[in-house]
């Protein structure tokens, strides 16, 4: 059939057509999987048909199609290609994914390696309060940013966005300006996911067990007045960068419960006064019983740092 039928098919790895179908297996075997669960409980999908134009364009190849040398690799049909970097881990290659990126190529490599090694222990708990005037704000004191690098991609991304739908359908200027868009969206994700891996390693270095609370983003997602900032602070992905990290690294992460009032309750000892009146334009406020002017933010961290650090548990109570 590939003769006859579909020859452009030859130009390329039988592996690559292959790999797709294997894909596409453990794709069903997953819906399968999942079509046993109560509805609530279900992750998976019916597969979808990928449309080209649409899709992002990758390939896989088995690890016994490729070969390493230095900073060159060999892929079936296309012989020898340079490599940016050389490989940066010792071990047996499982699984290869050639992709692009706007105009870029990339090639990801899976390594079987040994085990990471565990960050010294501090013997401290810390408590995370995620907002969006200050990204994070640590039971310490310490409130981080966002880049405001991030912001200016984004608003020259809606330029480009606005300048694409300009062009005509099927021009070359509307390619150009697509390839434009495209890296400018790669540039986005790179400063986020940049900006998300550095303070992840920074808040594992300092503490042992990280106290995080358990936001429901779908849910905020629905207020069309904050669901640009949600979406730019990408906090589901950073709190995934923290828990597979402390995997690796000897570290705890634990979330506290969805409805625990860390911002409500006074976190000064000895004290369990609640102001269940607190507003959201409220930044700060007085607790009548000690006294004491809270800030917001870290009261809720310090309140998310105790919870984690005294009961042992993810509940918060």
């Amino acid at each position: 059939m590939k003769r006859e039928a579909f020859p452009w098919m030859l130009k390329v790895s039988k592996s690559v057509v292959q790999e797709a179908l294997r894909n596409l297996g453990v794709a069903y075997a997953h819906w399968f999987e999942d079509l046993k669960k109560p509805k609530k409980q279900r992750r998976f999908h019916h597969p979808k048909f990928h449309k080209k134009s649409k899709d992002r364009d990758r390939f896989q190849l088995p690890n016994d199609q490729v070969k390493v040398d230095g900073p060159r690799v060999y892929i079936p049909k296309l012989g020898w290609v340079r490599m940016r970097e050389a490989l940066r881990f010792d071990g047996p290659i499982q699984r290869v994914t050639v992709s692009r990126k706007a105009d870029h190529w990339f090639i990801s490599l899976t390594v079987e390696t040994a085990d990471s090694q565990p960050l010294p222990q501090t013997d401290r708990a810390g408590g995370l309060d995620l907002g969006l005037k200050d990204f994070v704000v640590t039971s310490d004191g310490i409130k981080v940013q966002l880049l405001a690098r991030l912001i200016l991609l984004e608003q020259r991304q809606r330029r480009l966005q606005r300048e694409l739908s300009r062009k005509v359908k099927g021009s070359k200027n509307r390619a150009k300006a697509k390839i434009k868009l495209a890296r400018c969206l790669e540039a986005i994700a790179n400063v986020r996911e940049d900006f998300l891996h550095q303070l992840s390693i920074q808040i594992l270095r300092a503490y042992d067990i990280i106290g995080i609370e358990d936001l429901n983003v779908a849910g905020m997602m629905k207020n069309h007045r904050l669901a640009r900032a949600i979406a730019r602070s990408a906090w589901s992905q950073f709190k995934e960068f923290l828990r597979y990290k402390a995997d690796w690294y000897g570290k705890t992460v634990r979330e506290v419960d969805r409805f625990f009032p860390s911002s409500q309750l006074c976190s000064t000892p000895g004290c369990a006064y609640q102001y269940h009146d607190l507003t959201l334009d409220e930044r700060t406020w007085h607790c009548p019983e000690c006294g004491v002017v809270h800030d917001r933010d870290i009261n809720a961290a310090i309140n998310v740092r105790n919870a984690v650090s005294s009961t042992g548990s993810a509940c918060g109570a």
